[in-house]
């Protein structure tokens, strides 16, 4: 689907920083906790926040805190007696928030965060990679990736409507500085329009002093393994209650993010011979670059995973089955392997009658610019795919500098 089609502009739109943007939709969702602590490049959303509160545009508890960790804490004490909580963070704050973050998928508690993606150090960064969000794969919290930021705004408040139907914490992900320090265009989403789409939460278990109960309680072995499997459960129902709310956030809003159920986006992938797959910000590049592809009557497309917890197996299967080859770029590795995505990618396709090659690249790590030409050599690269490639030759660093290597050479 293209993006045009997608964004449905309107004369309501307002240009205006990132940060500032998603901070304005979680004031639409109307939170009753709002709890975190600063940190580049996500700082911008809890100031904004914080200025709204003290201006008494949002009636909310904001709750200052030491560190992330507390930030984390609060927000637990806060859904587990009923409210609806928000916080945001970044980078080794997300690892901070890490222990407190799996706790809250244990007990069910739909906290919603945005995390301005950043990479993790050492060295020491502060700009956009997917090392973060990746790191918290396994934790139990919904994630989703924005293209722009008027998906940053809308994941948001899709966050809000999926978690407290599913009782799981939700990491809305946007690129930091590519998407939090960007000036866009977008339509800010009123309290009314909202109070339509995002009914007030109705938590069926609350900590309340007049009916004590006990959450989060030691688990004997007998007990634990059935609570990881209602996390399970819980993620893939999920995927129905999010087809659900694209269809109605659609009638709201009139963007429309139901392709696949939402799962997906596509661009020019019904007949393309050589197919990029990548989440965030940089598939507007890619767009571009396809478009060229086009232009000289080469059959190029992307697919673009929103979501990608629960991850979007059987989607990727269909988008996927006619194409030649297959490059996913991505803004992660795991070290002694391969890209996580890339593996999931994989795995996904095991199962299916087509399974195009499959090979990865590594890029955009800390903020370093991807150009067209960058994603252009790619696509010439992939064309070259085949179906049983060794593993050495699967793993691709195309902005590689070898002079900074240790020996000068990869």
């Amino acid at each position: 689907m293209a993006q045009a089609d997608q964004q449905n502009p309107s004369d309501e739109q307002e240009v205006m920083k990132g940060t500032s943007a998603v901070a304005k939709g979680v004031m639409a969702a109307n939170p009753d906790v709002v709890s975190a602590y600063p940190i580049t490049p996500q700082t911008g959303v809890v100031e904004k926040l914080s200025e709204l509160v003290a201006d008494g545009k949002l009636d909310s508890e904001f709750i200052k805190v030491d560190s992330e960790f507390n930030a984390a804490s609060t927000c637990i004490g806060a859904s587990a007696a009923g409210a609806r909580a928000f916080s945001a963070t970044s980078s080794q704050g997300l690892k901070l928030m890490s222990e407190p973050l799996f706790t809250a998928a244990g007990m069910r508690l739909p906290i919603v965060m945005a995390v301005a993606n950043r990479s993790l150090s050492a060295p020491l960064s502060i700009w956009a990679d997917h090392t973060d969000a990746f790191a918290e794969r396994d934790g139990g919290m919904l994630q989703f990736h924005a293209e722009d930021v008027q998906e940053a705004i809308d994941h948001v408040l899709l966050g809000f409507r999926v978690a407290e139907q599913v009782n799981l914490p939700a990491l809305s992900n946007f690129d930091g500085f590519i998407l939090t320090h960007v000036q866009e265009p977008a339509n800010i989403p009123t309290e009314e329009e909202v109070s339509e789409f995002l009914p007030p939460r109705e938590p069926e278990y609350t900590l309340d002093p007049s009916d004590p109960k006990t959450m989060g309680a030691y688990a004997r072995p007998e007990h634990w393994t059935e609570s990881r499997y209602e996390i399970q459960r819980a993620m893939m129902e999920s995927r129905e209650v999010w087809a659900d709310a694209v269809e109605e956030f659609k009638d709201v809003f009139g963007r429309d993010y139901t392709e696949y159920g939402g799962m997906l986006d596509t661009y020019y992938a019904d007949d393309a011979d050589h197919i990029i797959v990548a989440m965030g910000s940089i598939a507007g590049t890619i767009r571009n670059v396809v478009d060229a592809y086009r232009e000289d009557g080469e059959k190029v497309g992307m697919v673009r995973p929103r979501v990608f917890r629960p991850f979007p197996a059987p989607e990727l299967r269909d988008a996927l089955a006619d194409a030649e080859s297959v490059a996913v770029l991505t803004k992660e590795m795991s070290p002694g392997y391969e890209s996580a995505f890339a593996g999931e990618i994989k795995g996904a396709l095991y199962h299916a009658e087509s399974q195009p090659p499959v090979k990865s690249y590594v890029l955009g790590m800390a903020g370093r610019d991807v150009k067209p030409e960058d994603i252009a050599d790619i696509i010439e690269d992939v064309k070259t795919a085949t179906p049983k490639m060794d593993f050495d030759e699967s793993e691709s660093w195309p902005q590689l500098r070898p002079e900074l290597l240790k020996g000068g050479d990869a």
